[in-house]
């Protein structure tokens, strides 16, 4: 099997700060890191290959120094990794970046052969937006698994996939055929250690690196902030809340913790009483 990883390198949320004057994220000084949705991926597509055999390569569009996160990859056991950087992918939106990735997926089929699987983290915790996975499906015709928590059967010769899916109420079970992309959700796995003889490969391993051209992108218009309809206008912090939180005491019943719980909001919220009930004469 020829499983394609999609990862992205993005700010350590931990440390991100924003400016105060311009509102925008403050990059310089703060470290990378692989999206941590994107490792619970990656680590299933290293189960499987491990399990049926094939190739795992992992793909990411950024700047120059996104190949730190594909080298860590590598680390992990990944045996191929490609990186996709031109300064026409600035700015890019999940609309422009799926384009993009979908182009260089593309490219990597008829390299390195077709991939019978593409995986990809449920989102990213710079964007948040989920998009980018389900984009590069519907741009490349694969089906798509979203929100996966479990994977069950794989069968590369009858061509079938078989898992679980996180929904509203309970789990699907789905089964469909391949080639597909599934978007693994977090908790789903646990990242292996990377070996002594993964970490000396990943080292002196070649990145492949595109430019858009390299990678079969025919019309520049679809890339960075001309294919991009979105543009983030501001982001900033949210602002401390002055008013302090309220400490219900627990009482030996739960019945009367609810009723002291209820009496509180009514208290801080006088018209939520009236509201309510004329909501229920209605």
């Amino acid at each position: 099997m020829h499983i394609v990883v999609c990862i992205k390198q993005v700010p350590d949320s931990a440390q991100i700060r924003v400016h105060p004057v311009t509102n925008t994220i403050m990059r310089q000084g703060v470290p990378t890191i692989i999206n941590p949705y994107d490792l619970f991926a990656l680590e299933e597509a290293l189960r499987l290959r491990d399990r049926l055999g094939g190739t795992v390569t992992v793909v990411t569009m950024g700047p120059p120094t996104a190949e730190d996160s594909l080298r860590k990859a590598l680390t992990y056991g990944a045996d191929r990794a490609v990186l996709l950087t031109d300064r026409f992918f600035a700015g890019s939106d999940t609309l422009a970046t799926s384009y993009a990735l979908a182009a260089a997926i593309r490219r990597i089929g008829e390299t390195f052969g077709p991939a019978d699987l593409v995986f990809a983290g449920k989102q990213t915790i710079d964007g948040d937006t989920a998009q980018v996975g389900p984009g590069i499906a519907k741009r490349l015709g694969l089906l798509q698994l979203t929100y996966v928590s479990k994977l069950g059967a794989v069968d590369p010769d009858g061509r079938s996939i078989e898992v679980e899916r996180r929904a509203e109420g309970g789990t699907q079970v789905l089964a469909t055929r391949l080639p597909c992309l599934v978007t693994m959700l977090e908790g789903s796995n646990e990242m292996r250690r990377g070996t002594m003889a993964d970490a000396l490969r990943a080292a002196r391993a070649p990145i492949v690196v595109w430019s858009a051209k390299d990678a079969g992108i025919e019309d520049i218009g679809k890339c960075g902030l001309r294919g991009s309809p979105t543009v983030v206008k501001r982001v900033f912090a949210p602002t401390a809340r002055s008013e302090k939180a309220a400490l219900i005491e627990v009482r030996p019943a739960a019945r009367d913790t609810a009723d002291a719980l209820i009496d509180a909001l009514f208290t801080r919220l006088p018209k939520l009483e009236a509201e309510l009930i004329a909501a229920q004469t209605a």
